[in-house]
């Protein structure tokens, strides 16, 4: 199957299920429309949360969503016919990642200028917050997925599939955060980002083939 024709058709089995991929952006939006509640509304004290707030609610987002990566498949044997061939599981993975990406971390990127300016995040910081979390969100699903493959024979897996990845996920909370913070303060954020880009580039180019790999161990 062409890779453009499997993207699409993952796409549209996706956003069939409004309430599945909606639930993470609700999340996050919820979760960063709680704290001025907490925080009395004081626009210097959420300023200063902002970066660290909206990169954990992005992170604990993209967490909620990496359940379902491959649960689908799984339970209908969808992924079995795909293990057949060795080329064709890594072609899957990278259409699977992909498709995730787009439909969950994408809006998560594009809202976030607007909740990081009701954070009273100064302006020169929100275009910083939007690169950031692209580049992050990236290395965020693809390294969930190999957790995702590890536990998809699982039952109950949620708990073990936070402990697997979220180590991972510090560097990439550190840094994307302490980015933003530093563009909020008028220094420059490139070097946090050059971490983040050289992350996702790591990510992209590697990890479909742990996740290949770690579907086909767990058909086994």
């Amino acid at each position: 199957m062409n890779f453009l024709i499997l993207i699409r058709q993952q796409l549209s089995l996706a956003l069939a299920n409004k309430l599945d991929w909606m639930t993470p952006l609700l999340f996050f939006c919820l979760v960063i429309m709680l704290f001025p509640l907490a925080l009395g509304g004081a626009p210097q004290a959420l300023a200063e949360v902002a970066p660290g707030l909206l990169w954990v609610a992005a992170l604990l987002a993209t967490l909620l969503s990496l359940d379902s990566m491959f649960r689908g498949d799984h339970d209908d044997g969808t992924l079995e016919l795909w293990a057949a061939s060795r080329a064709s599981l890594l072609r899957y993975a990278y259409a699977k990642l992909i498709s995730h990406w787009l439909i969950y971390a994408l809006p998560l990127v594009l809202l976030s200028p607007l909740l990081g300016y009701g954070l009273h995040l100064p302006l020169q910081a929100l275009p910083i917050l939007v690169l950031s979390l692209a580049l992050g969100s990236v290395s965020l699903v693809w390294i969930g997925a190999v957790g995702v493959a590890i536990t998809s024979g699982i039952k109950y897996n949620s708990f073990l599939l936070a402990l697997l990845v979220l180590p991972f996920y510090m560097p990439i909370l550190i840094f994307g955060a302490s980015a933003v913070d530093v563009a909020a303060q008028g220094w420059s954020a490139l070097g946090p980002l050059y971490l983040l880009a050289a992350l996702a580039v790591l990510a992209l180019t590697l990890v479909p083939f742990a996740v290949a790999k770690a579907l086909k161990l767990s058909l086994s």
